[in-house]
């Protein structure tokens, strides 16, 4: 361990001279890289730099015990040798999380698709409450979020609904909502009092950047067409709205909520690059190895991984057991308790895996 933090001190040392260096801030993408990395290791050397002091004391009390030259001091080096033990095993517990090494695209930008699944309007007036709980997380988060297309249910809420999510470690922070939604409470419609379980689906993708899908032009048929539902003037008047057809995956998007064609289609690519890149690593994680099989981070969007109980007032997430009797303040964007039982579970897990 300590030859591990002795390492980050020399990496941040070479980071504090990069950063300082003209050419390195000409270069924007490889100033983000190295910035978010200084960030990373600057958090670990907070428990990094007490240990390493208390690792030095208690080696130099080792030192005066060995000499055994004068009696008292001696002692008081022995008296220390405890609390200084002590100390440096809990610094080592805090750094063995902070050294687990994290997923490669955390920091990235993020989009999430919410679709309604069984359980008819029901479920579309979920998937609209759901949309509206992370709209409200992300804004307390300091997250910002950007619809990209949405196909309204005539009895409110959403069939469907995506939208990209910007700010610093967005898909890092959302990556375990992917999964099935399950919702029991009785539906405005129900003259009978009766509970309806119904069913929504949510993928949360890390954003892909340009450079990580490579798109050739004649791989993409693009049509135009006049947009249709609600919409101010223009909307759905002109041919606004753009469906792209990635001819050799057969993957389709379309993009109808912004008035301006050229927007339409800049979000449009923006989420036929992340299904892109979603869909090959997902082929090479299969060709390489069989799905790791975590209770969190099984990646399966089939798996119901969440209950909203309203007659009971709770929600229960079945993968970490956790059940949580909030569900007035969870539905208001509340998930945190959520978020961090996820992230913790997941942290002790892969921490057992290298143990």
């Amino acid at each position: 361990m300590k030859d591990k933090i002795l390492g980050i001190q020399s990496r941040l040392t070479e980071l504090n001279g990069a950063l300082s260096d003209p050419q390195v801030h000409s270069d924007q993408r490889k100033y983000r890289n190295l910035s978010r990395e200084h960030n990373e290791l600057s958090k670990i050397m907070e428990q990094g730099e007490p240990y390493l002091l208390a690792i030095k004391n208690y080696e130099g009390n080792q030192e005066i015990i060995a000499a055994n030259e004068d009696p008292e001091l001696v002692e008081l080096a022995q008296m220390e040798q405890d609390e200084l033990k002590e100390q440096i095993q809990k610094y080592e517990s805090a750094l063995k999380i902070l050294l687990i090494p994290k997923h490669p695209d955390d920091h990235k930008n993020a989009i999430m698709e919410i679709r309604a699944g069984a359980g008819g309007d029901e479920a579309a007036i979920f998937a609209g409450d759901l949309y509206r709980l992370y709209s409200k997380f992300c804004e307390t988060k300091g997250l910002k979020t950007d619809p990209m297309s949405s196909n309204v249910s005539e009895r409110g809420g959403f069939k469907e609904v995506i939208f990209s999510i910007e700010g610093e470690n967005a898909y890092g922070t959302l990556k375990f909502e992917s999964g099935v939604h399950r919702v029991q409470r009785v539906p405005d419609t129900e003259t009978q009092g009766r509970v309806h379980t119904s069913a929504v689906s949510v993928v949360v993708l890390p954003e892909a950047e340009e450079v990580d899908v490579a798109i050739a032009p004649n791989e993409l048929r693009i049509d135009v067409y006049r947009s249709s539902g609600p919409g101010g003037q223009s909307v759905n008047t002109t041919d606004s709205a753009v469906r792209i057809t990635h001819i050799p995956s057969g993957l389709v998007v379309s993009c109808q909520d912004e008035k301006s064609q050229l927007k339409n289609k800049t979000k449009a690519l923006k989420v036929l690059r992340t299904r892109l890149l979603d869909l090959a690593l997902s082929e090479q994680h299969d060709a390489v190895a069989e799905q790791r099989k975590s209770m969190v981070g099984s990646g399966d969007r089939s798996a119901k991984i969440r209950t909203y109980n309203f007659p009971q007032g709770r929600v229960t997430d079945h993968r970490i057991n956790l059940t949580l009797y909030k569900l007035d303040r969870i539905i208001e964007g509340d998930i945190d308790e959520l978020i961090e039982g996820l992230n913790l579970a997941d942290k002790n897990e892969r921490l057992n895996q290298v143990q």
